[in-house]
This record gives structure tokens, sequence and C-alpha cells, in this order.
């Protein structure tokens, strides 16, 4: 079983760790394009349920279930307009900002729990990767479905 404090330690913090990070993507350079086409709010909520469900994400839930949840984000991300890369780089920042935090809390720093801590890194990666993947098909998706429209259309005319 991996680190099972660390854990329960960012779901109870799950509010405090979305707030931050919403504020550091509003003051990233990088995230400007991001943050102009996805409300605050949106993103707010987003990664809370990452962070407050954090166990049951790496646990409990299924490829399958990870897969329908991140198709939808790319999906709709797609929709509005958000590049691949600046959907990428939020993900991304979303993982770092975790781990930023429990080296910040001086968490990650007890030899005893290492094994536990490697297992939850190895977790953490296995979700984020998939969720990336998955994101990515949405965002396929709906690129396909704009490319589709535009040959149907230069084909009627």
């Amino acid at each position: 079983m991996f680190a099972t404090r660390l854990v329960q330690l960012i779901e109870a913090h799950a509010d405090k760790l979305a707030e931050g990070l919403v504020y550091k993507l509003q003051h990233e350079q990088r995230c400007q394009a991001f943050m102009e086409k996805v409300p605050a709010q949106e993103l707010r909520v987003r990664t809370y349920e990452i962070y407050r469900h954090l166990g049951d994400w790496l646990l409990d839930k299924t490829e399958s279930e990870i897969e329908e949840r991140y198709v939808g984000v790319g999906t709709r991300r797609a929709r509005q307009e958000v590049s691949y890369s600046d959907l990428y780089w939020v993900v991304m920042a979303t993982k770092e900002y975790l781990w930023e935090y429990l080296e910040r809390e001086g968490l990650l720093e007890e030899p005893v729990e290492l094994f536990g801590e490697l297992n939850l890194l190895h977790h953490l990666e296995h979700f984020f990767d998939r969720a990336l993947y998955f994101t990515a098909i949405g965002y396929e998706n709906v690129q396909r479905e704009k490319d589709a429209d535009a040959a149907a259309l230069a084909a009627a005319v």
C-alpha cells in the first residue's frame, strides 16, 4: 500500500490545493491563453475534484472510468479552442503543483516512508499519463469532426 497518510492529507487540503493551483496558473505567462478560455471557477472545480478524490482516482477508478472522464475534458477544451500544448501544460502543472505542495509542507522527507512515496509517485504518474492520453483522444475527436465538416462543406461547393 502506498503512503495513505499523504493521500489523506492531499484530500483534506483539496480546496487549498485547487485554489493555489488556479492562482499559480493565473499568474504564469505560459498559461495566459488557457486562462482566457477556461473560466477559473471551472478549473478550480475540476482540480478540486482530482485532489479531493485522489485515492479513488489512483486505486478505485478503472481505466475506462478515467477514459470517460478525460475524453470529455479533451472534448470540452477543444471546443473552447484551447491549444493542445496549453492543455497539456496545465495537466502537467496540476501534477507538479501537488508535488511542490508535498515538498513545501515537508512531507517527503521521512526515509521510512520512502517506499510508500515511490509507490504513490508511480500511481500518480500512471493516473496523469492516462489522463493526458484520454484528454488527447477527446481533443482529437473534435479536430476530426471539424475536418469532416470542412471537407463536407468544400465538397458541397
